[in-house]
């Protein structure tokens, strides 16, 4: 009995041995648990979420021909609904909504349009958020109420200056079509380049966005890094456009508007043997800067209802009656077909019958027995609309085509419109109609059913100055994917015709006496640069029409001015048009600010001071108005 008692108290003694080292092991470990290693489990209970960030990819930049940046990015904050962290998503809109002085359902409808996404994307409810706004949202945070806000620094498009805003275009968060369609593995969120080079060069521009892995606290708070993968920057591109130059069209604009003469036209200046695009604008334009952070209501409002048509790219769009610098088309025609020689002479009265109706010259008492030359140089009417009647509708379309009107010029911009040269074959496709020989006399000298864009008067232009290579205009030079420039070839011609050199002279000479000689374009003359174009001023609508019309609308006649230089070897050409700019000489003084600017940089000299409204000194008279209205109304002064 002894014995078993004391074999009873050895175990409970060594029981009460293990029980002690086990509660001491246990209260070791708690002490250790709690006092020495309490600030790392502290962490690791709190920190308990991981989260993962995109990176953004800056857009690549943007340089003109000499390196110059012409677009760029600048820093900003988005600030972001992380539903995939938020309790209470109707909370967090009230909430954030206040905080950034922003309208509570415009908030909601923001959430609702991404409603469909995955809950870890982030919906981005301020694009280019301002100081004031991050540091309310940081604040709140700092206070536990707004845990699923988040705050990102983010690449944001920028253009230095308001220049060429039409070609560059500008940038915009993808629509749902867009991502719809599948474009480019598009998602929603990005931005992407919604017109302009912006557009057609997206898929450059854009580069890969990045992802960051993050451990986050109960309040959403980034504690740590786990892993990062960087962006990847888009491609640098640099264009075939001169900043000089650009600047000179623009600042040349400008004063055209101050002067009150006209807000509206476009330009174009290319290279007439590669169809490189040294300068490229659209009045009136819009800021782009506008759109990078995403343009707010009333700004995209005020700029679709403004009746001036900012957003409107006048110079690939708008549709217009050349006037008389069409002329040239006409006179290659009736050359080409060999109806006439360059020493075939008309004889002008002052106006002249066809099919038993009168058709005016500008020239009240008429221009006399005139030849080619003089009749390009004079502008006359009689003389074109005879040569017309001769040659007929489908020859004139046949090389008015060729030079590269009615077609289009394969810019490498989005939405280029196509004008129209007329034919017997489009008027019964189109109209269900004969053409009657009639309608052609107004024909020779750009009036009727004739339409162009500027862009493609620019190409007709660098085709009669290069010998028949009808040119691609485009923008893009070279592409720098971070390995270096490489040049990118330009785009093949669309078409080279067979153009007897020693008629085409005749037209040449036609054109450097209208800017050198006694013609209406003495105002781009350039000493020693044998500067060569033709003006043109077409009537919107008909004399009687005007005087009968009861509208605020302008009225006034749009003037034109084509021209390359120098006549012989040229290495620039390209067009001005001004809307309702009444003379084709106005749009001549406009060219001449261009040209000499052209010349100074080829020449070495300073660029000359960018012109005032004085200094163009713009012809206001309106002396067509003022004359009976003709069956057709002539075109040229």
């Amino acid at each position: 009995m002894t014995i078993e008692r004391r074999g009873i108290g050895m175990r409970l003694s060594i029981l009460q041995y293990v029980i002690t080292v086990i509660f001491s092991i246990l209260a070791v470990s708690f002490w250790v648990l709690q006092v020495v290693e309490h600030a790392q489990f502290e962490e690791m209970a709190e920190n308990n979420h991981q989260r993962t960030l995109a990176l953004r990819a800056p857009r690549g930049i943007v340089f003109d021909r000499e390196g110059k940046v012409l677009v760029e990015n600048r820093h900003s904050y988005s600030i972001s609904i992380v539903r995939e962290h938020t309790k209470d998503l109707n909370r967090t809109i009230r909430l954030l909504a206040g905080v950034l002085g922003m309208d509570e359902p415009g908030v909601r409808t923001i959430v609702e349009r991404h409603r469909r996404e995955p809950t870890y994307r982030p919906i981005t409810i301020v694009q280019d958020a301002t100081l004031a706004q991050v540091s309310a949202v940081k604040a709140r945070r700092l206070d536990f109420e707004l845990p699923d806000v988040v705050v990102e620094e983010v690449p944001t498009r920028q253009y230095p200056e308001t220049m060429a805003a039409h070609a560059f275009g500008y940038v915009g968060e993808v629509n749902d079509a867009q991502v719809a369609a599948g474009e480019e593995g598009l998602k929603s969120g990005d931005i992407v380049g919604q017109s302009g080079i912006e557009k057609v060069y997206n898929a450059m521009l854009m580069g890969e966005d990045g992802a960051k892995r993050v451990v986050v606290n109960s309040v959403g708070r980034e504690i740590r890094t786990l892993e990062e993968d960087p962006p990847t920057e888009g491609k640098r591109l640099q264009l075939t456009i001169d900043y000089d130059l650009q600047k000179a069209v623009e600042d040349a604009f400008d004063a055209t508007e101050a002067a009150g003469l006209t807000n509206a036209g476009a330009a174009i200046v290319l290279d007439p043997n590669t169809g490189g695009i040294l300068a490229f604008a659209s009045r009136p334009a819009y800021d782009p800067n506008a759109f990078a952070a995403g343009i707010d209501r009333a700004t995209w409002a005020s700029l679709n209802i403004d009746e001036d048509r900012p957003l409107n790219d006048r110079a690939i769009q708008g549709r217009y009656s050349p006037g008389s610098t069409f002329k040239m088309a006409v006179a290659l025609a009736g050359l080409e077909e060999g109806i006439i020689t360059p020493d075939f002479h008309a004889h002008c009265a002052g106006a002249a019958t066809f099919y038993g109706r009168p058709f005016k010259c500008w020239k009240k008492g008429g221009h006399g027995s005139i030849d080619l030359r003089h009749a390009i140089e004079q502008s006359c009417d009689v003389y074109f609309y005879t040569v017309a009647n001769m040659v007929g509708v489908d020859k004139i379309n046949k090389w008015a085509t060729a030079l590269g009107l009615g077609v289009k010029s394969g810019i490498d911009l989005p939405n280029e419109n196509q004008g129209l040269v007329p034919s017997t074959e489009w008027k019964m496709r189109v109209r269900h109609e004969k053409w009657y020989a009639g309608e052609t006399i107004s024909v020779g000298i750009g009036q009727g059913q004739v339409s162009v864009t500027p862009v493609s008067m620019a190409v007709y232009m660098a085709t009669l100055a290069n010998g028949g290579t009808r040119v691609t205009p485009h923008l893009l030079k070279a592409v720098d994917d971070g390995t270096g420039w490489k040049p990118v070839p330009g785009p093949a011609p669309q078409s080279k015709v067979e153009i007897n050199p020693e008629k085409l002279q005749a037209i040449r000479d036609g054109l450097w006496m209208v800017v050198n000689s006694a013609g209406t374009g003495a105002t781009a003359r350039i000493a020693g640069k044998d500067v060569s174009g033709k003006t043109g001023s077409a009537q919107v609508i008909s004399n009687a029409g005007r005087a009968a019309a009861r509208t605020s609308k302008d009225l006034r006649d749009n003037g034109w001015f084509v021209f390359f230089a120098p006549r012989d070897h040229p290495t620039v050409a390209g067009v001005v048009f001004l809307e309702h700019g009444i003379h084709g000489p106005n749009a001549a003084r406009v060219a001449h600010h261009i040209l000499d600017t052209f010349f100074a940089k080829q020449d070495g000299r300073p660029l000359p001071p960018p012109p005032t409204k004085e200094s163009l000194r713009f012809d206001f008279s309106d002396a067509m108005a003022k004359k009976q209205s003709p069956p057709v109304e002539p075109t040229e002064r």
